[in-house]
């Protein structure tokens, strides 16, 4: 359901949502905001909790380094010291580190959403229609999606001629030795794909001016604007546990 939405409008959603929860000192919003986000996600899109509890890991991690910051060095601006005082927690130092805790993994699940929700092609797509983003980016992106797939396989290739080169297997997690080894390789062949595309860019007439056909751009439909208005008042009911 939620994939069928225009990018764009997910897309305000979202912006909206990282705006309030920068704006929004309050560890009750933060963690609203991220139960909103979850429902959303294993109800509407079907996602996995087990793969957004991985997702939302290495936010996790960089929400206890602010936690740990506050709690053990105490250097919050005013504005923070006196928010976080209102707070259930006595200690003001452990209830601004906990406030930006969860706003550290509130801002990573918004993004994820927005990842989750978004097919990256109709993304581009839509802005090159709707935003008006010029061909040369546009396209530019489109080739950089194809690149990365191909760069992942290219490494395994290199991975398995030096496997065999050696005499055993490849190693499941390349160490630090190989992955040096593959730095230099893989940098000259995304040089040279990278010189390829320009090339076959302009060999194709792709210029600034004139009109242009973008196929299969995603249109605004009624649902779309349905879509922002639930998502709107969803964030806004996160906001009632700011008063």
């Amino acid at each position: 359901m939620l994939k069928a939405r225009h990018p764009l409008a997910i897309l305000f959603v979202c912006i909206v949502a990282l705006v309030a929860s920068i704006l929004a000192f309050n560890a009750l919003f933060q963690i609203a905001l991220i139960a909103l986000v979850c429902v959303a996600l294993v109800a509407f899109n079907r996602t996995s909790p087990l793969v957004l509890g991985a997702l939302m890991l290495p936010f996790a991690l960089f929400g206890f380094g602010f936690l740990t910051t506050s709690v053990f060095f105490r250097q919050e601006s005013d504005f923070a010291v006196k928010m976080a005082g209102e707070a259930l927690l006595q200690s003001s130092g452990f209830s601004a580190g906990l406030v930006l805790f969860f706003r550290a993994i509130a801002c990573g699940m918004v993004s994820a959403f927005f990842a989750l929700t978004t097919d990256p092609g109709a993304f581009v797509r839509a802005l090159m229609v709707s935003a008006k983003l010029p061909p040369r980016i546009g396209y530019s992106l489109f080739a950089a999606m194809q690149l990365v797939p191909d760069l992942a396989a290219e490494a395994q290739q290199m991975r398995i001629a030096h496997a065999m080169k050696a005499g055993r297997p490849p190693r499941r997690i390349p160490g630090p030795v190989q992955v040096f080894r593959l730095v230099i390789p893989l940098l000259a062949y995304a040089v040279r794909r990278a010189g390829r595309t320009a090339i076959a860019l302009e060999a194709r007439g792709l210029s600034p001016k004139g009109p242009r056909t973008v196929l299969n751009a995603p249109r605004f439909r009624r649902g779309d604007g349905v879509f922002v208005i639930i998502g709107l008042a969803a964030i806004g009911l996160c906001g009632v546990t700011l008063l």
